[in-house]
């Protein structure tokens, strides 16, 4: 039985890789410090421990204690828009934590670290993205997950430290966060439904993603470390087809069985296009059938339904006010 840490296991992807994890027969630890996830999301049969990244004294402490064997390093602020406007806090907490997780791992002869990046490395103008393209990213939060794809491949060329790299992109399915106002657009619009509000949108809403549901992408991530193909690669994974903001709020909205309502906000500074190509991980892993946007939606649906909205936090560390988007400008100036 192989022994797995999972960072940001209380939050989103986290808590579905850990999930399928233990399905696997494997011993879990969850690390979260619960600033973006909820104790309820970890696996009844995980361990639980509440803490951070940056504190690398736990890290060390955590690692000595369990010998882990493999490594899924989730934890993350992932929020590329805001990210321009919190260099600190992202280079902190998506570098300098995931570099705490690299140095532990080599000093405790991990095995394999499995690390989920983001198609936010790659920038603007190169689609469909594959993993060939040399990665321009355009925000800060991209920048950092590119050092740390950097730092690993290195630390393998040193070290020997194998290590398996997922970008993913869009991804949303249960247990998505619905209270964050910066980032995950289907929770977003699902919290915005339940208190009755019109859908916000920046820009004319023609930008277009492909949407990932967690069931396409948690139970690769989780089985990654037993494909020996997949060591020391860099994948794309999720969803195929693109999708307007636009299309996608009248998905949610039917879904919701709320009206589509839009309320269409100052266009803020993003990649007008952005989805990936996924035939490499098609080719080491094998084709699955995707599920579709409209069935993800609506399995998600049930699930908010269920729980009900939640009350959207506020990032109320800003570092940076110029520029910023003029409907965050005025959370921050009615907090200050």
């Amino acid at each position: 039985m192989a022994v797995c840490l999972v960072t940001g296991g209380a939050g989103f992807i986290g808590s579905h890789v850990a999930e399928h994890l233990l399905g696997m027969g494997q011993d879990v630890v969850v690390l979260d410090d619960l600033s973006g996830g909820f104790i309820e999301n970890v696996p009844k049969n995980a361990t639980f421990v509440e803490g951070s990244i940056l504190n690398h004294k736990l890290i060390d402490e955590l690692f000595q204690a369990h010998s882990f064997t493999y490594v899924y390093h989730l934890a993350a602020y992932a929020a590329e828009g805001l990210s321009h406007f919190i260099k600190r806090f992202n280079y902190e907490n998506n570098l300098i934590g995931s570099v705490n997780l690299i140095n532990a791992s080599v000093n405790n002869d991990v095995k394999c670290m499995v690390f989920t990046s983001s198609i936010a490395v790659y920038g603007a103008g190169q689609v469909p993205m594959n993993e060939e393209m040399v990665p321009i990213p355009e925000d800060s939060y991209g920048i950092a997950k590119l050092a740390v794809e950097k730092e690993l491949q290195i630390s393998h060329e040193m070290f020997g430290l194998d290590y398996v790299i997922f970008r993913p992109h869009n991804v949303y399915g249960e247990r998505q966060n619905i209270g964050d106002r910066y980032r995950n657009v289907v929770g977003i619009f699902m919290n915005q439904l339940l208190q009755g509000k019109p859908m916000t949108i920046f820009g004319d809403g023609t930008q277009k993603r492909a949407f990932s549901y967690i069931n396409d992408v948690a139970p690769l991530i989780a089985a990654s470390v037993d494909n020996a193909a997949a060591r020391n690669q860099v994948f794309n994974i999720g969803a195929d087809v693109p999708y307007s903001v636009n299309d996608l709020a009248r998905i949610v909205a039917e879904a919701m069985g709320k009206p589509c309502r839009i309320d269409h906000l100052e266009a803020r500074n993003e990649v007008k296009v952005a989805f990936s190509d996924h035939s490499k991980v098609q080719r080491i892993f094998g084709r699955r059938e995707e599920v579709t946007l409209e069935a993800g939606i609506r399995a998600t649906a049930e699930w908010v339904k269920t729980h009900g909205a939640r009350e959207s936090s506020i990032f109320e560390a800003i570092e940076v006010t110029r520029n910023l988007p003029p409907s965050w400008a005025r959370v921050k100036k009615a907090m200050s």
